[in-house]
């Protein structure tokens, strides 16, 4: 018709699709006398669709003297559900393996080679570097290969590996290239948390202060109360924080923004400056203990730019000692390291849009802002340095 708006012709589509997975808690996920990963996999039968299932290990696992390739292999010696690629991919874990393609490329490799196609599996065993690069190469093979997590670490289990995000890093940037792919299961497993050293173990306590600190004061004391038991590696108290952590954290991802389409990301607490001391520290520092520092910097920075009581950062920053993580680190003077403070800007630029930083206008309670005041942020810094005599060492 003439004299139409331009705008007027176009075709419109709209559609929801819906993702559901289950994280199931168990002991010992490959003894023989153990149904739940063959009843698993047998709920999820295709008719006569043959369907196979191909693991990647991560070799810190096995290195902490865990059998599981031998126990996988003898639990699908008696469980047919789906049928074993006779090769497992052991890999690296940790940052490494999502700083070099080479690890990302071998296991594309497999899924061509294997003939691993959209109704098999690829399962990942490991912690959470290793979940995210194997969730990234299953999301992008054949547009979508069936994910299954098997997470070894606190921080995995209850943090990354029951989320819906995974990814490799690039340029130099963390999870630059990634896709939100959700798992179709999740396999938590207490008895893999035993091998953990006490770095690993310490590491994931991090992410539950965390989802306290803005989701639920509650929790917050109960870990609080809770701290020596969880030092002195008592399993049952791990698994209480474990299980209400990723509750929490599923309970955002099914709300309002679940593939962060927006520009706020209030599960990232404290991760701005983690994100870059972990890169800046060629990854020597665990992503659990650079998040306790960078809680601890963005609560002292709450305090100090008046959103936060001084007395309720007090009792954050004795928590974490009380955990055992150190508050600072060298990198994180940002008068003498300045290079920390670009850990914003990429923060910004993961998201798109403005700035959105959470901090704390109380215990379990977030806010906000869309400015970091450098001159208060510096002040934050030598406050933690004055606490943590470590943090002014090179």
């Amino acid at each position: 018709m003439a004299g139409a708006p331009s705008f007027m012709n176009y075709l419109q589509q709209s559609f929801t699709v819906k993702f559901e997975y289950k994280v199931f808690f168990t002991s010992g996920l490959f003894s023989k006398s153990n149904p739940l990963f063959n009843d698993f996999l047998r709920s999820m039968e295709t008719e006569n669709i043959s369907r196979k299932i191909l693991f990647v290990i991560d070799q810190g696992f096995i290195d902490s003297g865990n059998e599981v390739i031998a126990d996988i292999r003898e639990y699908f010696k008696v469980n047919h559900a789906m049928q074993l690629v006779p090769e497992i991919i052991v890999i690296p874990g940790g940052e490494i393996v999502k700083n070099d393609t080479t690890y990302f490329d071998r296991i594309l490799e497999a899924v061509n080679t294997c003939k691993i196609d959209r109704h098999s599996y690829i399962a990942a065993i490991g912690g959470g570097s290793l979940l995210d690069l194997v969730g990234y190469a299953a999301a992008i093979s054949h547009r979508g290969i069936r994910h299954i997590r098997i997470p070894t670490t606190v921080l995995s289990q209850n943090d990354s590996g029951i989320g819906v995000k995974n990814g490799v890093n690039y340029f130099g940037k963390k999870n630059f290239l990634g896709t939100f792919a959700p798992p179709v299961a999740v396999f938590n497993d207490e008895h893999f948390l035993k091998t953990l050293n006490e770095r690993h173990w310490r590491s994931g306590i991090s992410e539950a202060v965390k989802v306290a600190l803005i989701k639920d004061p509650i929790f917050f004391s109960w870990i609080e109360n809770n701290a020596n038991a969880l030092v002195d590696r008592d399993i049952d108290t791990m698994n209480y924080l474990i299980r209400r952590c990723a509750e929490l954290h599923m309970q955002h991802i099914a709300g309002k923004d679940p593939f962060e389409s927006g520009s706020s990301r209030p599960l990232d607490f404290g991760h701005w400056s983690a994100h870059k001391l972990e890169q800046l520290s060629k990854f020597e520092v665990l992503h659990g203990e650079a998040v306790a520092m960078g809680m601890a910097l963005d609560t002292v920075y709450s305090s100090l730019s008046g959103h936060l009581a001084e007395g309720e950062s007090r009792r954050i920053l004795s928590l974490l000692t009380k955990l055992g993580f150190e508050l600072s680190h060298p990198i994180m003077q940002v008068s003498t390291n300045p290079a920390i403070l670009l850990g914003l800007e990429e923060f910004r630029e993961h998201l798109g849009g403005e700035l959105t930083i959470m901090l704390l206008e109380g215990i379990g309670k977030g806010v906000e802002v869309h400015k970091i005041d450098t001159k208060i942020l510096v002040k934050a810094s030598e406050y933690l340095k004055g606490l943590n005599p470590k943090s002014s060492n090179a």
